[in-house]
């Protein structure tokens, strides 16, 4: 393999391995909810539970980044500024990533929801973040003129990266610790913040692909796209604000930054509808898996759109918020829209890497496909149904303890952990194909 390629298919692998983590994970974590004391003695579920989304997050963020790199080199035809700085943004982030697992699976945290590793591992994090920043933008405003949108998207993502993954921690600040309403809002604000961040950079990876795909140059560069950009940065900076529902604040904010954040979902819809309907055929089936994930995307969009407009109903809201209804919305953004889009961006480097159409005959991971689509709506199905039946025994039994609750959904837990077991399989189904053709030209002269 050309030395230019090998660190960018190196962050993909590691991302791929990522998510297998996470599955594997989530379907240990899921058995815990049917026999309390599973796994207790050695890995307890408040170790779990972090160790399933810090995975989460790295098979996105490394994946994201990975196709970044590998499109700078392979495909825009442009050599990288300073190949040492890659280099040694990966080893930082494979180094810290290794040091991170280490810290939540002995139980040495201290960090807060989402990043509940040891925060001074944040540090070598943002060194990685600010030489990947050093390199795209010295690299792509050297050698791109008239940059299309999703060049922007990128390199606003890793800007803003760098600042909200800083602002999460502000909290170690005596100052803002101390002051409830003030340590609250940030953290909230900056989380919601560090999505959009890594959503510019997977959506900005979608319309990147569907400009190849097509081999159209026009895609990324009209008035629609940059809309789509700006709306997707306003709701970067603003659309956290419909997650404090506990601070004390004027509810208009909260509308506005919901109907922000589902304006983009409609966008993105619309972009991929017109992009499908303008696609001729041949151009499917050159790249038929990367555009089946495409498509796969505009779905769970739509699911998860319709989904966040039921919550959003003030009356309905009331018995959901709290529920596993919550974290069907949550899995289905991180595993059916950004996950098919991240696998659309992996089939698509596979395939220009083999150089052919092997990958799209690939009879398991087309079978993967398939089983991986179907499984997360039955996954989703049975959180939504777990959810509407803890609304209802609430509702119901308003005066009973969380214990007899316990009890009485066992027979949902059953389903659940069937789901997650299904959903593991189907995704290590797609996943062995496609980390088997890495592997091969990772190790390929």
């Amino acid at each position: 393999m050309e030395a230019n390629k090998r660190f960018s298919i190196l962050f993909i692998t590691l991302g791929i391995m990522a998510l297998a983590t996470t599955v594997l994970i989530g379907v240990l974590a899921s058995f815990v909810y049917l026999y309390p004391d599973f796994l207790k003695d050695y890995i307890p579920f408040n170790r779990l539970r972090p160790l399933h989304t810090t995975s989460a997050i790295s098979w996105i963020i490394l994946t994201a980044i990975g196709g970044i790199y590998y499109y700078i080199h392979s495909l825009e035809n442009t050599y990288i500024s300073f190949p040492k700085l890659e280099k040694a943004h990966f080893f930082i982030f494979l180094i810290t990533g290794i040091s991170i697992y280490f810290s939540l699976f002995f139980g040495k945290m201290g960090g807060r929801e989402y990043l509940e590793y040891y925060p001074l591992l944040t540090i070598p994090i943002l060194i990685g973040w600010i030489f990947f920043g050093i390199n795209y933008f010295t690299t792509m405003l050297i050698n791109v003129k008239k940059w299309p949108v999703y060049f922007w998207m990128w390199g606003t993502g890793i800007l803003f990266m760098i600042y909200h993954l800083s602002e999460a921690h502000f909290w170690l600040f005596s100052s803002i610790r101390n002051d409830f309403i003030k340590d609250i809002s940030i953290q909230w604000k900056s989380y919601g913040s560090f999505v959009g961040s890594w959503n510019l950079l997977v959506y900005g990876t979608a319309i990147y692909l569907m400009a190849k795909i097509k081999k159209d140059d026009s895609i990324g560069r009209g008035k629609e796209y940059f809309f789509f950009y700006f709306l997707g940065l306003t709701n970067l900076m603003f659309g956290w604000a419909h997650h404090t529902y506990i601070i004390p604040t004027q509810p208009w904010i909260r509308y506005v930054a919901y109907v922000v954040s589902m304006t983009e979902w409609i966008i993105f819809i619309h972009i991929v509808y017109n992009w499908k309907k303008s696609l001729k055929k041949d151009k499917m089936i050159i790249n038929q898996m990367a555009y089946k994930f495409l498509i796969a995307s505009d779905f769970w969009v739509f699911f998860n759109l319709m989904l966040a407009l039921l919550m959003s109903i003030p009356s309905l809201n009331y018995f959901m918020h709290g529920t596993h209804i919550t974290v069907a919305h949550s899995m289905g953004t991180t595993i059916g829209i950004n996950t098919s889009i991240l696998l659309a961006s992996v089939s698509f480097v596979v395939s220009d890497l083999l150089k052919n159409n092997k990958l799209n005959h690939n009879k398991i991971l087309r079978i993967g496909y398939y089983a991986f689509n179907t499984s997360l709506f039955l996954f989703l199905t049975v959180l939504i149904e777990s959810g509407i039946f803890k609304a209802r025994w609430i509702l119901n039994n308003p005066n009973s303890n969380f214990g007899i609750y316990q009890e009485d959904s066992s027979f949902i837990y059953i389903f659940f952990v069937i789901a997650g077991i299904v959903l593991f399989i189907s995704l290590i189904t797609v996943i062995i194909p496609i980390l088997k053709h890495l592997l091969k030209s990772l190790f390929s002269r």
